[in-house]
């Protein structure tokens, strides 16, 4: 089977809610058509942390990634989170993305590593059992340094050996360990495509990189687009300017006091961008302070990124 190409952008969208808390098919219809008119992007990554995805019950998560895939259309590839703490739960949960109608798989680590850690080998395990189970083709999540489920090099390199194992989301947040890792995962495993998914660290990762599976890639794709190209030209100047451009906006969407909190403020851009009517998000997550929602949509304005007309969210 041959990889998806996932060298562009890769917007992880929101999951959109009614105002009493269910999901919103009506409203994934006009967000993933919106993000799948754009040429610049590859595929979505639906049911992550910005999706919301462990807030949803099975029947919901199979029937977000089937809204998702009916709203792009077939242009381009719908990938899903796959988040279950167990092996086996995860495995299944694969098979239901594939019947569902996802292309590609991200793989969350076990949640129990954030705190505990991981036995060596375990990691590998899990990708090579949900390949396995499933056939579903896999994406390698690096997480951040700061927590225990962060993968060493040397399981890095282990993992993205394994058969269905065609990309990397990395988001290590140590630059240290980007600048001295990404080299030697390049040259060692030169057919894996990477893509950063540090939304608040972009513009340094940028020119190391394939391209970006962003959250924030669902609410401003159009600079994200623009910055990746810059990138990948090492061209630091326009690549500069365009995070300068953004800064008020990811200060407004991600300098929150919990990374968390990013999804929320997600969701009332997209309402100041015209593709969403509210914000509401399910519990744990809970409303930003008052005042939120006007300091997003200014910083919106300010990065001349405009109000999407009704008519343009249905013709894409």
């Amino acid at each position: 089977m041959e990889a998806l190409d996932l060298r562009g952008l890769v917007p992880a969208p929101v999951t959109p809610f009614t105002r009493d808390g269910e999901v919103d098919h009506a409203a994934i219809q006009r967000l993933g058509s919106w993000l799948g008119s754009f040429e610049g992007v590859k595929g979505l990554v639906v049911l992550g942390h910005a999706g919301e995805g462990t807030f949803l019950s099975p029947d919901e998560q199979t029937a977000v990634i089937e809204s998702f895939v009916k709203s792009v259309d077939g242009k381009i590839p719908i990938i899903a989170g796959i988040t279950l703490e167990g092996t086996k739960v995860a495995a299944l949960e694969a098979k239901r993305a594939v019947k569902a109608g996802a292309e590609a798989g991200l793989v969350y680590p076990s949640h129990g590593w954030l705190r505990f850690g991981y036995q060596k080998g375990a990691p590998q395990d899990r990708y090579r059992t949900i390949y396995q189970e499933s056939g579903l083709p896999l994406i390698l999540f690096q997480y951040p340094d700061a927590t225990k489920a962060t993968y060493n090099l040397e399981t890095q390199l282990d993992i993205a050996a394994l058969p269905g194992v065609f990309a990397m989301k990395n988001g290590v947040r140590n630059m240290r360990r980007w600048d001295t890792e990404i080299p030697v995962v390049r040259r060692e495993r030169p057919n894996l495509q990477i893509l950063t998914c540090h939304d608040e660290y972009l513009l340094h990762t940028m020119f190391d990189v394939d391209g970006a599976l962003v959250g924030y890639g669902g609410l401003a794709p159009e600079p994200l687009i623009e910055l990746i190209a810059a990138g990948k030209a090492k061209d630091y100047a326009k690549a500069r300017a365009i995070h300068d451009r953004l800064l008020p906006v990811t200060r407004t969407v991600y300098h929150r006091a919990s990374h968390m909190e990013g999804t929320v403020a997600l969701k009332h851009g997209l309402v100041a961008r015209g593709i969403l009517d509210h914000a509401t998000v399910r519990s744990p997550l809970l409303p930003l302070e008052p005042g939120a929602d006007v300091e997003i949509a200014n910083a919106l304005r300010s990065a001349d990124l405009p109000h999407v007309r009704s008519h343009e969210v249905r013709a894409a």
